[in-house]
């Protein structure tokens, strides 16, 4: 469907640059917190706990922050909220184009776990909002006043999350949910900590009432959290391009330990912000990410056959193994000689395959570029060629843009073979 391409490459657009003014937001703010400094007398008896200046833009910036608050509140306050929720909101609109429209091609993984769609969307839903509801509660008991063991248990609640998804979801539609999850803590802390603290804030000083000092530090903690959550959101967002992450036999601990470096590479920084620099916590985190880099990429020496799920017989061969299908449900009216002599057979679609594709797209691909099988996708088997049909179809009869760079040499004539044999199932 080309309009749901489109939609999916407007929404993916305007979400990478919500998520920017978010981000980017997020780390100057944290930034300018940490590089305020103690202001001349005059300024304290403003009541101006902390000011900064800055040079920018060919001007200079003098920044400052209350103890309390002005005395007068100003005509135009500027909120910092919307960056957030059009990320997350842009974010979610995409998780239900790309991996719940194409539940059973990008979610959905017989080889890991067969399920309907439904089910397959159930879970993630129940994934992102139950996991949110357990942050929240957490946050609100008494464990949050126990920085320590509250930074444990939110590290379990990731790694469990992690390893739940690899087991019911393919690789990429796994890792697109623990970013989802850490994308909704995010925005659900501005949404409801950061926000109605402020709300309250704002109100006391207008009022001229007292401010709680739980609103402000409360704020402030959720925004840390959402400060360490952002590297490794990030690398999510991107995984999708790197099969060999999401699909390593131990995907999970790949994703968690990639998660766990780029925490560790922010605190340098979050560090180095407030005067404290620890070049020996930049030094490790490198040090991780290359033995994490090792570890993905050395070759695999298990000699234990890949299981394939098909219907057919075992095959002797890859060819064979793709050509194998038996379905009567697709199979040719064999009581009809003006269709078996019109119709393109499904042994037909799966040799065309077989020759062009499957180099790339296997789970041992023989090309001499891709070692691993890019975006997951993988056409071993024809219960593969049929989850991954209308994909397919479209990348080699539509925008005709695979095989890549055409190195196979499919011809006009066999990309017309693939469309008609589509045709033929609707």
């Amino acid at each position: 469907m080309p309009w749901l391409d489109w939609l999916s490459l407007f929404v993916r657009w305007f979400h990478v640059i919500a998520g920017v003014a978010w981000i980017g937001a997020s780390f100057y703010f944290i930034w300018l917190d940490n590089n305020l400094r103690t202001p001349p007398k005059w300024k304290q008896d403003k009541g101006i706990k902390g000011d900064l200046w800055a040079i920018h833009g060919g001007g200079f910036y003098e920044v400052a922050k209350y103890a309390y608050g002005p005395e007068k509140m100003p005509e135009t306050l500027h909120w910092f909220k919307w960056e957030a929720y059009t990320t997350w909101l842009s974010g979610f609109a995409l998780l239900i184009i790309v991996y719940y429209f194409g539940a059973s091609a990008y979610l959905i993984d017989p080889s890991v776990n067969a399920m309907t769609p439904t089910m397959a969307i159930s879970l993630g839903l129940g994934l992102i909002f139950g996991g949110l509801a357990l942050y929240e509660l957490a946050c609100r008991s008494p464990l949050a006043k126990y920085p320590l063991m509250f930074g444990i248990c939110l590290v379990a609640l990731i790694c469990a999350v992690s390893y739940l998804s690899t087991q019911w979801f393919s690789g990429r539609g796994a890792y697109i949910h623990v970013g989802a999850l850490i994308g909704t803590i995010m925005a659900g802390n501005v949404f409801f900590n950061i926000m109605p603290n402020q709300r309250k804030m704002v109100a006391a000083v207008a009022d001229k009432q007292d401010i709680d000092p739980s609103w402000g530090a409360g704020a402030k903690l959720r925004s840390l959290h959402n400060n360490y959550f952002t590297l490794p959101l990030l690398f999510i967002m991107i995984s999708n391009h790197y099969p060999m992450t999401y699909q390593h036999p131990q995907n999970y601990l790949v994703l968690i330990a990639i998660m766990v470096a780029a925490a560790w590479i922010r605190h340098f920084f979050n560090l180095r912000h407030v005067g404290t620099t620890k070049p020996s916590i930049l030094v490790s985190g490198a040090i991780a990410m290359m033995a994490i880099a090792l570890w993905v990429s050395w070759p695999q020496t298990s000699s234990a056959p890949v299981p394939v799920h098909t219907e057919a017989a075992a095959p002797s061969s890859k060819t064979t193994q793709v050509a194998n299908k038996t379905d009567d449900a697709t199979s040719i009216d064999e009581n009809s000689a003006a269709q078996v002599s019109t119709s393109v057979t499904n042994e037909r679609v799966a040799n065309l395959i077989a020759t062009h594709c499957v180099s790339c797209h296997s789970r041992t691909p023989t090309d001499d570029i891709f070692k691993v099988a890019p975006l997951g996708v993988v056409l071993d088997s024809w219960q593969d060629i049929e989850r991954f049909a209308p994909q397919l179809v479209r990348r080699t009869t539509v925008t005709k843009d695979m095989p890549f760079l055409n190195k196979t040499n499919m011809t006009e004539e066999e990309r017309q073979e693939i469309a008609q044999w589509f045709a033929q199932r609707q």
